[in-house]
């Protein structure tokens, strides 16, 4: 071996050569994590926060008129002006989206809370509830109020078969479809019908699981009962997905809720199903998780920011206002009003 192969930087460059193939390997192995990690983050909806409501409420019902949002009953944050009534409240406030602000309407006929709510031909539905009986606030009630916009008006109507609370109401074809609840005595599994033309009720097949503080929704002809819990009770909540097609009169089992939860609200847009926030033994929800009928899917979303129960949503061009609720479970108030920008839709001009 001659002088130049036994230098120090001749034995050091054999070595780098013998080990160039593990070096290229190790960059081939670890490229991929790099290139991964250098994808954009998926987009999974955006928050923003508009105008709180002039009131701390919780337990609210909440829908859309003509691109207005009317937040109607609960339970105010108490204080020695509801002391006398526990702070049930027949208060409806209406928001506008456009110009960001809130105005008082015409009160209910009397301090609702739990009501399930439903709009039909530009008219607001309130069904049943519980309201103030002698020392107690959980009267169930089988009243429906109907509220016109146009005259800022309230009139009773026929009452519901059954008399509920903590039931969810949704609308298909001029219809309402008043779901589930809670009587005091055990749950409810009535579907009850009513017709607003003709101001009568009819029965549908009964909810295969019975329950109440659920979310209902309808997507393309058929309506979902989502979660819910036991007899009033958030320790025991429920994750059940149930599918009822009124052409049919019949319930089948979906795609179960991701996560488990009850007083929650639900909003429609573009066929799709959100479902927001809700409360358990552990605390209040903050999950925002949306169902695709089409896929029997559900898709895990950016969380509220603002965790919550007894809230109420509603939808105004393509945007979903989550309005009021208790941040803690049982009795907490907010003037939260929150709103989500679905995947896709342009937060500064969509």
């Amino acid at each position: 071996m001659s002088y130049l192969m036994r230098l120090p930087a001749w034995d050091a460059w054999l070595a780098a050569r013998s080990a160039m193939p593990i070096l290229i390997g190790l960059f081939l192995i670890a490229l991929p994590v790099s290139i991964e990690s250098a994808q954009p983050e998926p987009d999974l909806g955006t928050w923003r926060t508009a105008a709180p409501m002039p009131t701390k409420r919780t337990e609210v019902a909440a829908a859309a008129v003509d691109g207005k949002i009317y937040v109607v009953g609960g339970f105010e944050k108490p204080s020695l002006g509801n002391v006398m009534n526990f702070a049930i409240t027949p208060s409806v406030e209406m928001y506008d989206p456009a110009t960001d602000q809130w105005t008082s309407k015409a009160p209910l006929p009397v301090g609702l809370h739990h009501v399930g709510i439903g709009v039909v031909d530009r008219r607001l539905y309130i069904i049943g509830g519980y309201t103030q009986s002698a020392f107690s606030v959980w009267n169930p009630v089988a009243t429906v109020y109907v509220y016109d916009p146009a005259t800022d008006r309230w009139t009773e109507r026929a009452p519901m078969p059954t008399a509920r609370g903590a039931l969810s109401v949704t609308e298909h074809e001029g219809r309402l479809y008043a779901i589930g609840g809670y009587d005091r005595k055990g749950n409810n599994a009535q579907v009850e019908v009513y017709d607003p033309l003709r101001n009568v009720w009819t029965t549908g097949a009964s909810l295969p699981t019975p329950r109440d503080h659920l979310a209902t929704a309808t997507v393309a002809g058929r309506i979902y009962a989502i979660g819910g819990r036991m007899d009033g009770d958030y320790s025991r909540n429920l994750a059940v997905v149930e599918r009822y097609d009124p052409a049919t009169d019949r319930w089948r089992r979906v795609a179960d809720l991701p996560t488990a939860r009850s007083g929650m609200t639900a909003a429609v847009v573009e066929g799709r199903i959100y479902v927001f926030g809700g409360e358990g033994a552990a605390g209040t929800f903050n999950e925002n998780e949306a169902y695709d009928p089409a896929r029997d899917f559900w898709q895990r979303l950016t969380p509220m920011p603002t965790a919550r129960h007894g809230l109420g949503s509603a939808v105004v061009q393509g945007r979903i206002y989550v309005i009021s609720g208790g941040p803690t479970p049982g009795g907490s108030f907010s003037d939260m009003n929150e709103v989500f920008i679905r995947p896709g839709r342009n937060v500064k001009t969509d």
